[in-house]
């Protein structure tokens, strides 16, 4: 596989009405796709209510993690599909399909009727719903990435596709403030019976919007010339994937790459909501509300780091985020804690939780799609302790003996045997030495409307966010272009969809649950933070040894 390169880049002019509307209209089709694709996540506790039967919080929960694992475990069957198509019938009309896939789905989720309505059809469409929305998404991406460079001028790619990259979060962000806005518009109730549907129906006008505003473009050049030339791949999997020198590139993409870039991606955004609801017990408004900020400060740098990549290279820009992310996310995490959560620190610091066990007794934690079902004392008592915030220490026992728990060297007593007995008994125990209950006067509180920017814990809880949205911004801003540039036209589409879907859809979406388990396997309320950093550091040095700087790849000669 030969790679062309080319001389320095021209002076950059003014970006022209046809590039504008190539990038608007990538750009407006891809945060719609995300903004569908989050809805799920935000308004899982309704969907969960909605289509789930029965008043067993854990199956409901079981249920939501399910719904929203497949639609990330898909991702990279999309990028196959939909990667082949692209490179086969062009970038135009792929990423038509996989709008128009993803649009139908969120609306049908919108008018799916309840479980007390048809039963168990409910769920079951709704998890097909997922699958077809992760479907579209892993095809959607690659395409826009791809139909946006090779529409950009040399020395421009980074800036150009730097857009698209804003997308995903502007998805986010567009979600949480429909939420939010008709959270605060009507009452509870009526949103719980029927308000939660309107985000999902309100995606069919932007479905149109997108629709209309694609079908104007053109395909893009590079692949019109190979076209027209007769160059096309005939198949592009095949030629991607089954010839070493092409897999390898892909590869080498994924461990140094994606895979670094999706932990702190998912970490920045995902992870950061998840610690501050789950962990530090902020209410869902309130926690919104901080990640909504510091997405709206920090949105303009992913176009900064995108521009800079032309002049710098895209590597140096993703290895440095990768490597200042797993340094800082320690600190930063614990002064998150510190300010959000003050008594849940100092329990931590104060209340000494001992857990004795025969070792046999206590098995692994990891529950990626939370289907698992645990019975062991050990393991029940583990979970609910990490479901409740709380440092344990884990000690051996004798064999066969039974779980036992001190705290500050009482031992604590339960009605029976069982884990669930002894984790309520446990907890209660816990919080009458000190570990702070759900409500917590310490805990951070919405901001009312004119203390949002003089709260000083408001501001500096958003400050600190602001800090890993940056990290994001630094990793993501130049992706696209870096993953374009890697691949030959034949192949473009396909070479970069997978890697990407992949990093993001496996290694950066199954962080949470992944980094529960990690905290509830040791005890402690960081320890979850070691799995991104362990993948950050993995990208940082395979990146730096393996991977190419590409901003100098001319993509219009490359086929």
């Amino acid at each position: 596989m030969s790679v062309t390169t080319a001389g320095p880049a021209r002076k950059a002019a003014p970006m022209t009405r046809e590039e504008r509307k190539v990038i608007i209209a990538s750009s407006a089709g891809t945060v719609f796709e995300w903004y569908d694709f989050y809805l799920a996540g935000s308004l899982a506790a309704n969907i969960a209510a909605t289509f789930v039967p029965g008043t067993n919080d854990t199956a409901k929960f079981i249920f939501v993690l399910f719904g929203f694992a497949a639609g990330f475990a898909v991702r990279p069957f999309g990028a196959l599909v939909f990667g082949r198509l692209g490179d086969l019938i062009g970038r135009k009309y792929t990423f038509l399909v996989t709008m128009t896939i993803m649009g139908i789905a969120t609306f049908l989720v919108g008018l799916l009727p309840s479980y007390e309505s048809i039963g168990y059809a409910a769920p079951v469409i709704f998890i097909i719903c997922r699958l077809l929305q992760g479907l579209a998404l892993g095809g959607e991406y690659g395409g826009a990435a791809t139909y946006v460079a090779e529409h950009a001028p040399h020395g421009r790619r980074g800036f150009y596709t730097s857009w698209i990259q804003t997308t995903a979060t502007v998805g986010l962000f567009l979600s949480l403030l429909v939420i939010l806005s008709l959270r605060l518009s009507m009452t509870p109730e009526d949103f719980n019976a029927w308000g939660w549907r309107i985000p999902f129906l309100l995606s069919i006008i932007l479905l149109a919007f997108s629709i209309w505003i694609r079908l104007s473009l053109s395909e893009s050049p590079a692949f019109q010339k190979m076209k027209d030339e007769g160059r096309r791949s005939k198949a592009p999997l095949t030629e991607a994937f089954g010839k070493w020198s092409n897999a390898k590139i892909a590869l080498i993409a994924l461990l140094g790459g994606t895979a670094g870039q999706a932990v702190v991606w998912y970490c920045g955004q995902f992870y950061a909501l998840f610690f501050l609801t789950q962990t530090l017990k902020v209410d869902g408004t309130t926690a919104n509300l901080l990640i909504a900020f510091s997405l709206l400060i920090g949105t303009p740098f992913f176009i900064f780091f995108g521009w800079l990549s032309d002049k710098i290279g895209r590597k140096p820009i993703l290895i440095a985020g990768c490597l200042i992310a797993a340094v800082t996310y320690f600190p930063l995490f614990e002064n998150i804690a510190r300010v959000a959560n003050p008594n849940l620190i100092a329990a931590t610091e104060n209340v000494k939780i001992d857990i004795t066990a025969d070792p046999a007794e206590c098995g692994t934690l990891f529950d990626p799609v939370g289907v698992r079902v645990f019975t062991r004392p050990c393991d029940v008592l583990r979970r609910t302790l990490a479901t409740n915030s709380m440092h344990y220490e884990l000690k051996p026992g004798p064999a066969g003996s039974p779980v036992a728990v001190t705290i500050n060297g009482t031992a604590v007593t339960a009605p029976e045997p069982t884990g669930a007995a002894i984790g309520t008994a446990t907890v209660a125990a816990a919080q009458a030495a000190g570990y702070p209950k759900v409500g917590d006067a310490s805990i951070v509180k919405q901001p009312t409307v004119g203390g949002v920017l003089t709260d000083a814990r408001t501001l500096s809880l958003i400050g600190l966010l602001f800090i890993l949205v940056l990290y994001v911004t630094m990793v993501y801003g130049p992706i696209a272009a870096l993953l374009v540039e890697l691949f030959p036209t034949r192949i473009r589409y396909t070479g970069m969809s997978l890697p990407y879907h992949i990093g993001n859809g496996w290694f950066g979406g199954f962080l949470p649950p992944t980094a529960f388990a990690i905290v509830a396997a040791t005890g402690n309320i960081f320890s979850g933070l070691w799995y991104p950093i362990v993948v950050a550091l993995m990208t940082v040095v395979i990146g730096l040894i393996f991977l190419p700087e590409t901003k100098d790849r001319n993509l219009e000669d490359w086929h």
